[in-house]
């Protein structure tokens, strides 16, 4: 099985300045290892345990609380991924729009999987805030956000 690989410079666009340039890398870089390589010793050499406000609010804050979410997901579904669509940075705001799937047969097989939109604040290199809307594209994955999306993790809201 490959491990996708996120294209940053298929996603580039001329119009980005070098700080927003920089704030896009760290985003992919985090996603990259985070939802791709499931390398988790990886983000935290990379990004540390850093302040990180989550609005997501089935994970807890910082990146340890993104951490502990994905390992057990992956437990489960060891093959899941994001394929990155789109990416759109304004200054410290980076968003991807993702096609998420659990099984590699499922990649590319828009009717399987998750729409998934992601917004950072990035300051410094460092990803700071996270929020993002999930939206389920087949009758699995909507059972598993029934079932699993009730426990609250963090007192931030969604918004």
């Amino acid at each position: 099985m490959s491990t996708p690989q996120i294209n940053l410079q298929a996603l580039t666009q001329s119009h980005w300045q070098a700080e927003e340039l920089g704030n896009a890398q760290a985003v992919v870089g985090f996603v990259q290892l985070l939802m791709n390589d499931h390398n988790f010793d990886a983000v935290i050499a990379r990004f540390g345990e850093d302040q990180y406000k989550q609005h997501n609010r089935t994970m807890a804050d910082g990146i340890g609380g993104v951490i502990k979410t994905l390992k057990d997901f992956v437990k489960l579904a060891p093959e899941f991924s994001y394929d990155v669509k789109r990416m759109f940075v304004d200054g410290e705001q980076v968003i991807i729009h993702s096609h998420a799937t659990l099984k590699a047969k499922h990649r590319g097989d828009d009717t399987k999987g998750m729409n998934i939109i992601d917004t950072w604040t990035v300051r410094e290199g460092r990803l700071v805030e996270h929020w993002d809307a999930i939206q389920p594209l087949d009758m699995s994955m909507r059972l598993y956000n029934l079932f699993m999306g009730g426990k609250i993790n963090n007192a931030n809201g969604v918004f």
